[in-house]
């Protein structure tokens, strides 16, 4: 099925080593992305004339997603790799599929019980690896084994499986061990460990000023675990670390991938670079530069280049005017037919699309999620659970008008978890709320002054080009002002752990709060059943 390497032009061998971002959709008029995500006609170009090795989907359903991978893998005349970033489950990108809280809540759990917090932990990977076959993915762009120790991270956030070297080294590789038993590729990211910054390298190059120890102490532990535990891929992280090379990132540094991942970690999967667009790369190397010396380095797997016809045609050029060696080609394509073997073992696959809802959301996966986002919750009672929740009959003998839910959210045109179905607005409603949304950049506390009790519910976590996870001072203002005003009935807040404790020293102590992790519809189910006692 995979042709003999030394049959492939040295282009076609390049173009193996790129993968293209496009979105999830069947129709050019649904593409969200168009810096990112090509028209189909542009699409098909580069998978049936270039050849490239794989594709990085984003945006759809589940079912439309499998038509769009199977329509791709079609075009293609070597089987592709498809990956998607499906930290949380395949449902996090593609609705329909399970949506897992984000990886932090585990570690919640873990601290409590690490039997439990391994176990759940594992069954997310298997879940995860179960439905990404289900629709095509056979790349799975996860975990996330940074260890989340600065607050003020805007991008890596809950998306960490937790702050310390043990919970995230445990849980990442249990996710691993969950995933390994389908034929699915597993990666770790963004190496040597993005956890420790409060710059987003989606927007511009954070640094790591530690010492060479210090990140043999803490960053690299997890991805040693991730390796013995099997894992396929490491993706680099667009890090300056200047105590192992003070002049280029390690995306680019040979003496960072080639040095560090291959000859002192021993790893000899695939090492995948982070999307080359991103602002860290982007605004600072051209788009035939960066491929090349990523290339150099020892990257294997060119993610997202800016123009890969560019960056194919470049890569050549470095090969034939000798600055690359061509064997240095052949090895990483060695790489990319091994890892495409284990998940092509025989052919593609044709997806039976009638199937797919044997193998989506299927009852045990919900009731996986369920159990991780009660057990991961927090209610702050100062007294018996029970004499702190509203209590649904007091509500009776208020009037309507009087009760306003107010939720706040970080941005209303990138909100996937909220529509007039979601349980942040139907369950308030049956209690007699009036719900008004608002976002964090454009909220104004200029009507507070009517007469309503509130129940303010916030969306706020770390997400790529946020540029930040904390409380915004808008946000802040409006807390205090209900609290002044007394019309603060009850909080909710969904998502980052580090902005609810922003809240904790503002709150008085017999305000109904209740934190969740997640933010889909689940957790928004799970959060205010416990708060109105329904």
């Amino acid at each position: 099925m995979l042709p003999d390497i030394d049959q492939l032009t040295l282009a076609e061998q390049v173009a193996q080593m790129v993968v293209v971002r496009t979105s999830g959709f069947l129709f050019d008029h649904q593409i969200q992305y168009p810096d990112w995500e090509p028209p189909a006609a542009i699409l098909q170009h580069w998978v049936q004339d270039l050849g490239v090795g794989g594709v990085i989907l984003l945006g759809a359903s589940a079912g439309e997603l499998a038509i769009r991978i199977q329509q791709l893998q079609n075009w293609a005349k070597i089987p592709m790799f498809v990956a998607a970033d499906i930290e949380e489950g395949v449902g996090q990108r593609f609705s329909g599929a399970t949506w897992f809280p984000p990886p932090m809540a585990l570690s919640v759990i873990f601290r409590k019980d690490q039997t439990l917090g391994l176990h759940y932990a594992e069954k997310m990977g298997a879940i995860t690896a179960t439905e990404s076959l289900a629709v095509g993915i056979n790349w799975v762009l996860a975990p996330v084994v940074d260890v989340n120790n600065n607050p003020d991270n805007p991008v890596i956030n809950v998306r960490a499986f937790g702050e310390t070297v043990e919970e995230v080294s445990l849980l990442a590789s249990a996710f691993i061990r969950g995933a390994k038993a389908y034929p699915v590729l597993t990666t770790a990211k963004h190496f040597p460990g993005h956890g420790d910054t409060a710059v987003d390298s989606h927007l511009d190059l954070p640094v790591i000023p530690h010492s060479a120890s210090r990140l043999w102490e803490v960053e690299l532990p997890p991805f040693a675990a991730a390796i013995a535990s099997g894992v396929d891929t490491i993706m680099s992280a667009h890090l300056l670390i200047p105590c192992w090379d003070s002049e280029l990132p390690a995306t680019l540094s040979e003496k960072i991938l080639t040095g560090q991942v291959r000859q002192k970690l021993g790893f000899d999967g695939l090492i995948a670079t982070d999307a080359l667009v991103m602002g860290a790369i982007a605004k600072h190397y051209g788009a035939s530069v960066a491929p090349v010396m990523a290339v150099e380095a020892g990257a294997d797997i060119l993610v997202m280049p800016i123009d890969p016809e560019t960056a194919i045609r470049a890569v050549c050029e470095a090969v034939e005017s000798g600055r690359i060696m061509r064997s240095r080609i052949r090895e990483s394509v060695q790489r990319i037919w091994q890892a495409k073997r284990k998940i092509f073992p025989l052919q593609v696959n044709t997806l039976d699309l009638r199937d797919l809802s044997h193998h989506i959301s299927q009852n045990d996966s919900t009731t996986t999620v369920t159990e991780i986002l009660q057990h991961s919750q927090a209610v702050y009672c100062p007294v018996l659970p029970s004499e702190n929740l509203i209590d649904p009959v007091t509500l009776n003998y208020l009037s309507a008008p009087n009760l306003r839910n107010l939720i706040v959210v970080d941005d209303l045109l990138k909100c996937d978890f909220l529509n007039f179905c979601a349980p942040a607005i139907t369950l308030p409603k049956q209690m007699g709320y009036m719900t008004q949304i608002t976002d964090s950049q454009t909220l104004s506390t200029a009507d507070l002054e009517a007469n309503h009790l509130t129940l303010l519910q916030i969306f706020i976590r770390g997400n790529p080009f946020r540029g930040s996870s904390r409380l915004n001072q808008a946000c802040e203002h409006l807390f205090k002002k209900l609290l002044i005003n007394r019309k603060l009935q009850a909080l909710v807040v969904y998502g980052s752990p580090y902005a609810m404790q922003q809240f904790i020293p503002l709150a008085p102590a017999n305000l109904n709060t209740v934190f969740s992790y997640g933010q889909m519809p689940a957790a928004q189910d799970i959060a205010l059943r416990r708060l109105f006692s329904m």
